[in-house]
């Protein structure tokens, strides 16, 4: 391991910055502007994780002894901390992920929100208690920590989804190590420098930027570490799946979605457009949670498409900082040819493309990574820009005959994630709520916009059954514990008959 650094290198192990094992480095950039490179930070290896796994491991005892009121009071310090800092911190957001500065500062906001609810948990790590069979016996359980974990996150939102993951790990009594992505690294090393003001114990959390092929595929399989959290995409997820199954490790996965959007014909039209406008472009779509499909009732297809294209084409795209921009770059040119590749699959299947469907490269928008919205018709709902999840400004009409053609529609996919049903109709409304197969459902509202205190996660191949917010949230990083005290002073044999 080389030496202890001045600076935010990316990699903090123990209480130090450090330069990294290798010596490589990577550069950050700004997806609107490529040729604007944000900072340098090192790229850590598997030497790396092996010192950060270290320092955790020797963190841990003393941490997990610590009261949990006292661990819940430096989450709330962080939140207190990234409120005063809040607006550079969306400043340095927009222009190292690229989401316009409305976004990120809601961003950096769930974290807060987030930061205080978990820290309320801290006086409510509730356990239960219950009746013995046996007389002279007291039963509970308690929540306990699992040991070292390590949390991997997705660029998409870069402070408000490590936050989700490092508050419950740390309140729980857990040490953590934190593999960031590389497209947004120095968000991640701000937030880490929040939970170090606070004065959290030298190991408790420890950071290292670098690659996954690297860094995080040494996290994952680490013998040391007992439990992976990780969002990001199904493919990789089903990978780090296999690799914990093999050493029994516990692993929450959030992986994708391709959520819809129901127009029934008495919605509020207007009301849907922007809920479909919104949810399928904010964050040029690359939200796990996006309007990735459109289900329209087909009396209203005709009136709702015109009415979203003469929307869409009001979207402004450019540089998040502009206040008027809707429209954000994609993450990076990788992302950017992927997004194109499958616009061009929609057109080949068959689809009929109403508008976008290309890179923007006028106007200034020439050095970054910058699609049009796209909106597609004549989608076939086993067309694969209807099944797989794209990731980008782009999303599919589907018309429907009725209620329970748009619920087969919109649960005929791998992902069962976010549902959304325009409708002023009770009826249809319980009818959606009951039979959707979707982790989270809204009701006259858009598919993206989770709340801190519920839960959230999804069905089939969106996750493996955990929940991140709301008081859910715990479950992923604690173990329950049985306990029982016999106070009879004889030998009891439960479930035996008494002699």
């Amino acid at each position: 391991m080389a030496g202890e650094s001045d600076i935010r290198t990316g990699i903090y192990v123990g209480g130090r910055w450090l330069a990294g094992h290798s010596g490589r480095s990577f550069e950050s950039f700004n997806p609107a502007d490529r040729d604007e490179a944000l900072g340098t930070l090192a790229s850590g290896d598997a030497a790396d994780v092996e010192a950060a796994v270290q320092a955790s491991k020797a963190a841990y005892p003393a941490w997990a002894a610590t009261p949990v009121p006292r661990r819940a009071d430096h989450i709330l310090r962080v939140g207190l901390g990234l409120e005063r800092r809040k607006e550079e911190l969306a400043r340095l957001m927009t222009r190292e992920m690229g989401k316009t500065l409305r976004e990120t500062r809601a961003d950096i906001q769930e974290a807060i929100d987030f930061a205080f609810y978990m820290a309320g948990e801290g006086r409510r790590f509730f356990g239960q208690t219950m009746p013995s069979e046996l007389p002279g016996k007291f039963s509970m359980t308690l929540r306990a920590p699992i040991g070292v974990v390590g949390a991997i996150t997705p660029w998409n939102f870069p402070i408000a989804i490590p936050m989700w993951k490092l508050a419950p790990a740390l309140l729980a009594g857990n040490t953590v190590v934190f593999k960031p992505p590389t497209d947004t690294a120095l968000c991640a090393v701000e937030l880490v420098a929040e939970f170090i003001e606070t004065g959290l114990p030298d190991g408790v959390l420890n950071l290292v930027t670098g690659s996954g092929a690297e860094a995080g595929e040494a996290l994952v399989n680490h013998p040391d570490v007992r439990a992976i959290s990780f969002t990001g995409s199904l493919d990789v997820g089903r990978h780090i799946a296999t690799q914990c199954a093999q050493a029994m490790k516990r692993v929450s996965l959030e992986l994708g979605g391709k959520n819809c959007l129901i127009v029934m014909p008495d919605a509020d039209m207007e009301l849907a457009v922007e809920a479909a406008a919104w949810g399928a472009f904010a964050t040029a779509g690359q939200r796990c949670t996006a309007t990735s499909r459109i289900l329209v009732h087909e009396k209203v297809k005709a009136a709702f498409t015109e009415r979203l294209l003469a929307r869409v084409a009001r979207m402004k795209a450019g540089d998040g900082l502009d206040p008027d921009v809707e429209i954000a770059p994609v993450i990076n040119e990788a992302q950017c040819v992927t997004v194109l590749d499958y616009i061009e699959i929609g057109k080949a299947e068959g689809a009929r493309l109403l508008t976008g469907g290309t890179r923007l490269t006028e106007g200034g928008l020439e050095k970054g990574s910058f699609i049009a919205p796209t909106v597609f018709d004549a989608v076939s709902p086993t067309m694969r820009i209807a099944q797989e999840e794209i990731f980008g400004p782009v999303t599919a009409l589907i018309d429907f005959a009725d209620l329970d053609e748009a619920i087969a529609i919109a649960n005929g996919t791998n992902y069962g994630l976010s549902a959304s049903i325009y409708t002023r109709d009770i009826t249809a409304t319980f009818e959606a709520i009951s039979r959707l197969e979707f982790g989270v459902v809204y009701v006259n509202a858009p598919t993206i916009g989770a709340e801190v205190q519920l839960p959230f996660g999804g069905t089939k191949c969106t996750g493996n059954g955990h929940r991140e917010a709301g008081p859910q949230a715990l479950d992923e990083f604690t173990e329950w514990k049985a306990v029982s005290v016999d106070f009879s002073g004889r030998l009891q044999r439960a479930q035996m008959d008494e002699e």
